[in-house]
């Protein structure tokens, strides 16, 4: 039964925020292994501070998605990503891997007025009302077939307003988490995500909502 249930689970992909690393993603991928997944790619965003374009990012996201794929002979996989990261993975998703499920994790869909401390490419990119934003706005909530997740703590300090994180047509969580990065490591967040990649029925605290409209 193990066996089944393991084999059932789609390869993934772990995405990492601005000045992140994948060492900051290695406790989510050790409680994902540890209930049963055995492929949990960890991409290491070069250079890691914004001062390169998210667009740049997002092709080493795609190579390693594509050699992930190739590697499993997986039809499909899923996507986990957090802050900046979960920017990128909105950028990347493309024909060219079939997404399943995708998680994301204290985004700056709609912008952070945080970004307006570092004066770099990518930090430009994360303001509110930057051209990108918009970009991403103009399809947002269109998932076709990709079931997508939007996690979430209102008590953000990084994303600003916390709200920012919310997208039209996901299944929605909030959580108590008092700090951006300890979204990461969070145990209640990690069991989130868990149950997220497996679809399972959805705790009644969760609600499939769209966001509202953003100014």
């Amino acid at each position: 039964a193990a066996e089944r249930d393991a084999a059932s689970k789609r390869p993934v992909v772990l995405i990492h925020g601005i000045h992140d690393s994948p060492r900051n993603l290695k406790p989510m991928s050790d409680f994902l292994m540890a209930r049963g997944w055995r492929e949990v790619e960890r991409v290491e965003l070069a250079p890691n501070d914004g001062s390169v374009g998210l667009e740049a990012l997002a092709e080493q996201v795609d190579r390693s998605a594509r050699a992930l794929v190739e590697r499993t002979q997986s039809r499909e996989i899923d996507v986990v990503s957090f802050s900046m990261g979960a920017l990128i993975a909105r950028y990347w998703m493309a024909p060219t891997v079939t997404v399943r499920t995708y998680v994301s994790i204290s985004g700056p869909h709609h912008g952070t007025w945080m970004a307006h401390l570092l004066s770099n490419e990518g930090a430009r990119q994360m303001r509110v009302g930057s051209p990108f934003v918009q970009d991403l706005a103009r399809n947002e909530g269109e998932w076709g077939t990709i079931t997508v997740y939007s996690f979430w703590t209102p008590l953000d300090l990084i994303i600003v307003p916390a709200t920012s994180s919310r997208l039209k047509g996901t299944r929605e969580k909030t959580f108590r988490v008092l700090m951006h990065p300890l979204m990461l490591f969070d145990e209640e967040v990690h069991t989130a995500i868990a149950n997220a990649l497996d679809h399972a029925p959805l705790p009644a605290t969760w609600t499939l909502r769209d966001a509202p409209s953003w100014p």
